[in-house]
């Protein structure tokens, strides 16, 4: 039989020489080099744990100490090994107490009597792989909550079928002005200004999405949003976290820029037609002027006409310069 190589760092709390021999030859049975710590009380575990700072894989647990047994046992246990896993091994085969035992935080509860080598190794091999996984996954909460909270743009996360708020960050609670107990008390729709022409609550609602909306603030401002919207499971449902973007300043600037753009349009027309009429003009008298044919009471009159030219000319001119800098002022 090849026995694990693993190395795993046990401790086992047991005050009868008996049965630790007999859990060690277990553990020896299935694993090739074990590292096992003995103690014999909970006085012994805690003064051990306050003194070392070795990781532990497991912990296996008596119920019946010295100084300590039972749930208060099991309690104190679990205040002390932190996350480290612990499994429960009595003697005294109590199905109630088990089911209390595993609800306070034990991994296992396994009863001495129908133990042997096999089914120690594989409570200790599942338990200790599903604690790693238990840890990546609150990390993973830890590191979501933080993303979510620390946020500096307004989050929230609502129901997927009614679109109750679930939670929301800071941000959000700044920019919109309600407190988390006041958002948890409504809807999304209760933020959606009445004439928004797409409904956010309405369905159905893709599982990625992108749009704007129109949302009322508590204190009535109106404000344009781009909401950006994800699936995802929250506290046993369906959930969506919605991140939002106020792009109320950046449409302003658009509709600026249009309104330049607009204004724009109407002095390259001026250019192109009201200032070519008297520069046609002035060139043609220009020509005629020239003409040494031309007598000179017409030279004059002319030259009267070419007058009023350049002065439309430069009417069009100002007004240009005018319109330009009401544009760039």
């Amino acid at each position: 039989m090849h026995k694990d190589r693993k190395k795993y760092t046990i401790i086992v709390v047991e005050d009868n020489a008996g049965d630790f021999f007999l859990l060690q030859d277990y553990l020896d049975e299935m694993i090739l080099t074990p590292e096992i710590i003995h103690v014999a009380s909970f006085k012994e575990l805690d003064s051990y744990l306050a003194s070392n700072s070795k990781e532990i894989d497991i912990v296996l647990l008596d119920l019946s100490l010295p100084d300590k047994r039972g749930e208060e046992l099991i309690k104190e246990t679990l205040k002390i090994v932190g996350t480290t896993p612990t499994v429960v091994l009595t003697g005294y085969p109590d199905f109630s107490f088990a089911v209390k035992s595993l609800g306070l935080g034990i991994s296992d509860y396994l009863l001495k009597d129908d133990l042997s080598a096999a089914t120690l190794y594989k409570s200790i091999l599942y338990n200790i792989e599903r604690n790693k996984n238990l840890v990546k996954l609150k990390e993973s909460e830890h590191r979501y909550s933080d993303l979510f909270h620390l946020s500096p743009q307004p989050m929230w996360v609502c129901d997927a079928e009614n679109f109750q708020f679930l939670d929301v960050n800071l941000s959000a609670v700044n920019h919109y002005g309600y407190t988390t107990e006041e958002f948890q008390n409504m809807v999304v729709g209760d933020i959606e200004f009445d004439d928004t022409e797409t409904d956010l609550s309405s369905d159905p609602i893709p599982g990625n999405f992108e749009d704007v909306y129109k949302h009322k603030k508590k204190n009535g401002e109106v404000v344009y949003v781009a909401i950006r919207s994800n699936t995802i499971p929250y506290k046993g449902r369906e959930a969506k976290v919605v991140l939002v973007n106020d792009i109320t300043e950046s449409l302003r600037h658009l509709k600026a820029i249009e309104q330049q753009n607009e204004r724009l349009m109407e002095i390259a027309w001026t250019q192109s037609h009201e200032v070519r009429a008297p520069l046609a003009r002035i060139m043609g008298l220009i020509q005629l002027i020239s003409d040494a044919q031309t007598p000179v009471e017409e030279k004059l009159e002319m030259l009267s006409h070419v007058m009023d030219s350049a002065n439309e000319l430069d009417g069009i001119i100002r007004k240009i310069v005018k319109q330009s800098k009401s544009i760039f002022p």
